[in-house]
């Protein structure tokens, strides 16, 4: 993740105004790790932000896209959720509590060798992503069984 000098020379770099709503959409989503929405931006930011738009952050989120500062994630909801942590690693997406964690150190390189061979296609990327039920979820189906 970067900080807001990098993410101010980037955006001027390409041509973007920098303004303290884009800047502070950036360090919001820079700050957790909860793999928000554009809503669950706007609400982090409303307090601080009351004149911003949700709006704003959508189109935010789509230049840091674009630029490659985010990832954008398609866990399976109906909207997208956003990563400040761009590195290549998978997620999982409890279907309980819809909650979306990292999973680093994942070796995947033999999938990736795999999927080549098996395709012939050769990979510049991927998105990985596991459903299950997170351990929060499941110690309260086993405190409600008990």
């Amino acid at each position: 993740m970067l900080g807001t000098e990098a993410v101010t020379k980037i955006l001027r770099e390409k041509g973007f105004k920098v303004t303290p709503q884009r800047l502070a959409v950036y360090d919001a989503l820079s700050s957790t790790k909860s793999h928000p929405n554009a809503e669950m931006l706007y609400n982090m930011l409303q307090p601080s932000y009351p004149t911003m738009s949700l709006a704003t952050v959508y189109k935010t989120m789509d230049i840091f896209a674009e630029l490659g500062l985010i990832q954008v994630l398609n866990v399976g909801e109906d909207s997208y959720r956003y990563d400040a942590e761009t590195g290549n690693h998978p997620h999982i997406r409890c279907t309980e509590c819809n909650r979306v964690d990292d999973i680093f150190d994942f070796q995947d390189e033999g999938l990736m060798n795999g999927v080549e061979a098996k395709t012939g296609y050769q990979l510049s990327g991927r998105q990985l992503y596991f459903f299950g039920r997170c351990p929060h979820c499941q110690e309260k189906a086993s405190a409600l069984r008990h």
